[in-house]
């Protein structure tokens, strides 16, 4: 009989096991293998509109000549560093929103802690298109903040705040600020409190406390919600579409252009193709940093 159940708990392991992977192999894998085959086609009027990997005889029909225009074209390198810059300058500027408010979450009382969480989560309540619209109410030059700011008297004529890029970064901010502040806030709950009194109690400040005791072990927190805001962020489309106008060529923008505007699939495949091992990168040295810091730790 037990030797029974131990076979059916290995079953059920096995099988909570399989399901990420399977999971990861039908929503990721199997379209990423679809994108690179188009990345190596040419394009062509036809539809699909891209030639076939093999041709009538079975030979094989590749061509780098899509990565080659991307290597040699100015505008492609300007859009990726432009959207990484931007996104990592999101991903800074919710970090230093966000820490602050998931630290005084995790140290609120037990009742308050459950009403400031449902605040942070109520936005995703509301579909992400109405609220990226809803700033544009609020940024345009006669919107809620324009007229405010001449209603006060602050100025005479209405602020330069739509399709620029602080418009943007007031977008990529609020829609991404609840990624990381979700990630910290399950760190820092647990931190044990003893360990920062203890240090206080041996005469360390309160800064130094800070970086020698809360940011390390906060340090998890930092990286997932770094991850979190920075990857889609990278990529976003919506909000460079709406709040930066057609002026913000970011990667996302430029994207959609060559699938649906230029038609020119097999160029786009290789922009996303890159895209990805951008986002890739970052996230392989950060695990080897973590899986490094873990060892010395040991």
């Amino acid at each position: 009989m037990s030797r029974q159940t131990g076979h059916s708990d290995t079953t059920w392991q096995r099988i909570a096991i399989a399901l990420p992977y399977l999971w990861l192999l039908i929503f990721f894998l199997a379209p990423f293998a679809i994108i690179l085959k188009i990345s190596f086609a040419d394009p062509v009027i036809a539809m699909p509109p891209f030639t076939p990997t093999f041709g009538d005889d079975g030979a094989l029909q590749i061509t780098l000549d899509n990565y080659a225009f991307l290597f040699t074209d100015k505008l492609y390198a300007v859009t990726y560093l432009k959207s990484v810059l931007m996104a990592a300058s999101a991903t800074a500027l919710c970090l230093l929103l966000g820490f602050p408010i998931a630290y005084g979450i995790a140290r609120a009382e037990p009742e308050t802690r459950n009403i400031l969480l449902l605040l942070i989560v109520l936005p995703f309540w509301i579909s992400f298109l109405l609220r990226v619209y809803a700033w544009m109410g609020l940024l345009n030059n006669y919107g809620v903040i324009n007229n405010l700011l001449m209603w006060a008297g602050v100025t005479d004529q209405p602020l330069a705040m739509m399709y620029t890029d602080f418009a943007i970064y007031i977008g990529l901010v609020y829609s991404y600020l609840p990624f990381m502040i979700l990630p910290l806030y399950a760190t820092l709950e647990r931190m044990d409190l003893d360990l920062v009194e203890a240090a206080q109690d041996l005469g360390a400040t309160s800064t130094v406390a800070f970086w020698n005791i809360t940011w390390p072990l906060a340090r998890p927190g930092v990286i997932a919600g770094c991850l979190l805001v920075f990857i889609p962020a990278t990529g976003e489309y919506v909000i460079p579409y709406l709040l930066g106008g057609p002026e913000s060529l970011l990667i996302g923008r430029v994207l959609f252009d060559e699938f649906f505007t230029n038609r020119d699939w097999p160029l786009a495949s290789a922009v996303a193709i890159v895209l990805i091992f951008l986002v890739v990168i970052p996230i392989v040295l950060l695990q080897r940093n973590q899986a490094r810091a873990t060892e010395n730790a040991a």
